[in-house]
């Protein structure tokens, strides 16, 4: 999941003077042809749950990792039902604890019928890259891989190991996603490739720079209602799909108190002094506050915003009843429910039970969700980002932000692993069309992303 935020793509339409993005200085054009070619290739392997086609992706990263200089025991692949991990280890000192480099190998699926574009084959046209993954998550994979090849031929020794760790379903079950956290819980942290990243305005200047350093837990949960049905000829005062019905009124109708972190807080200070009129103001006043209720109601009002000051939950799917001349006997309403940071999963099941204030419904947790606490903004990390970020927009701003939704990062925080989205990319948020028709990602992110990944493993591992 690569999305930029809402809220970045409000700043970047606005009228700001911005610095100009700067061609990168160390990115040679033979690495950056090298990188296209690779980029191109992954593209090509359709990596969509149920193809088996992750493990033969990874086994062509493994090929150039070990030409590039890397041990062949150094580079395991495990598989995990039709999918599998990639684990690829740069040997350190070991003066530091290791450091993960965090991406995914699967993509969503894309019907060819639908695309202008065959979305499995590589198409360069009018300076974009075009296919399923351009921008989530081929791109930075091939950044993350090109860098290390690259980092291996210049002789970089680094005080701790750096470990490049692929998912194989992070779009689908995190199967693996868990099971990377499990294996890796001794990293000191994870720099996520699936995240964060520049924000291009529409003359193609940097306006923004996104770190994500922390996400909402995803939760769904089922409500039932059951009941012992009857002839619909004979109706009476109870029934489960009226019960339910009161239920999720109730549902809609209840909001969370308000919440705050120095994530949050940094954010909406930030996205505050360069949004306009009272909502700018509001962001402003709740960073500064966050019990002030005026402020707080003013963002939950903007479906962009209320997500960053509360836990929300919401209906999306419904079922009931069995027969059409039947009284129902279960109704069922599901719940998604994201997360603040920090906060017990079981604490909003519970809040659930007592907004419906219903006995006789049953509210059940779906899968395993992860609960996990946003990353404290190290002062190594927001250094080595504000170098790079330099090298190519001098002086842009770095704004911290939540996601709403899930990538790999969420367990390894859950594991204990501080985790922060630091994709080298920058786009505009017109030409992000990830999980979406005809996906692209600019040409001109290959040469950035290059030299972004380089001083960023440079600055953290030296």
């Amino acid at each position: 999941m690569r999305l930029v935020p809402l809220s970045l793509a409000l700043t970047a339409s606005l009228a700001l003077i911005s610095p100009v993005l700067a061609k990168p200085a160390l990115v040679h054009a033979k690495q950056s042809a090298q990188a296209l070619e690779l980029y191109k290739t992954a593209i090509g392997f359709r990596t969509v749950q149920g193809q088996g086609m992750v493990p033969v992706y990874a086994q062509s990263l493994k090929q150039v990792l070990i030409a590039g200089g890397f041990a062949e025991q150094d580079v395991v692949i495990e598989k995990i039902g039709e999918t599998a991990t990639l684990v690829a280890r740069y040997r350190g000192t070991g003066k530091k604890k290791p450091m993960l480099l965090s991406g995914h190998m699967d993509v969503v699926e894309a019907k060819a019928a639908n695309w202008v574009r065959d979305p499995f084959t590589a198409v360069v046209e009018n300076g974009y890259v075009y296919g399923r993954g351009a921008s989530d998550m081929k791109l930075d994979v091939t950044m993350l891989v090109s860098t290390l090849v690259r980092l291996k031929a210049e002789g970089f020794k680094p005080s701790r190991d750096i470990i490049l760790a692929l998912s194989g379903d992070e779009e689908t079950d995190m199967l693996t996603s868990q099971a990377l956290a499990k294996q890796l819980a001794g990293a000191e942290f994870a720099l996520n490739a699936d995240a964060g990243g520049g924000v291009l305005d529409e003359a193609n200047k940097p306006v923004v720079y996104a770190l994500q350093a922390g996400e909402k837990t995803y939760a769904d949960f089922d409500i039932t209602i059951t009941n012992s049905g009857g002839h619909s000829s004979r109706p009476n005062k109870t029934n489960a799909i009226y019960d339910l019905a009161k239920m999720i009124d109730k549902i809609g109708a209840y909001q969370f108190a308000p919440q705050a972190n120095e994530l949050t807080r940094a954010y909406l200070k930030a996205s505050g002094l360069k949004t306009p009129g009272e909502l700018g103001q509001a962001m402003l006043r709740y960073a500064a506050d966050p019990s002030d209720k005026a402020a707080s109601d003013r963002l939950s009002a903007e479906p962009e915003y209320i997500g960053q000051v509360r836990t929300t939950c919401v209906a999306t799917m419904l079922r009931g009843g069995h027969a059409l001349n039947a009284l129902p006997q279960a109704a069922t309403v599901s719940v998604n429910c994201r997360i603040m940071p920090g906060v017990a999963i079981e604490t909003i099941r519970k809040t659930l039970e007592a907004v419906i204030d219903n006995p006789a419904a049953t509210i059940t947790v779906l899968g395993k969700p992860a609960a996990s606490d946003a990353s404290p903004l190290r002062a190594d990390i927001m250094a080595a980002v504000r170098k790079a970020v330099d090298r190519r927009a001098p002086g842009l701003p770095i704004e911290p932000n939540m996601s709403a939704g899930a990538t790999d990062s969420l367990y390894f925080r859950a594991a204990g692993i501080p985790s922060y989205g630091v994709s080298g990319t920058f786009m505009r948020p017109s030409d992000d069309f990830a999980h979406g028709l005809n996906e692209r990602a600019p040409l001109s992110a290959i040469d950035g992303g290059l030299d972004h990944w380089h001083t960023l493993i440079i600055e953290l591992a030296k």
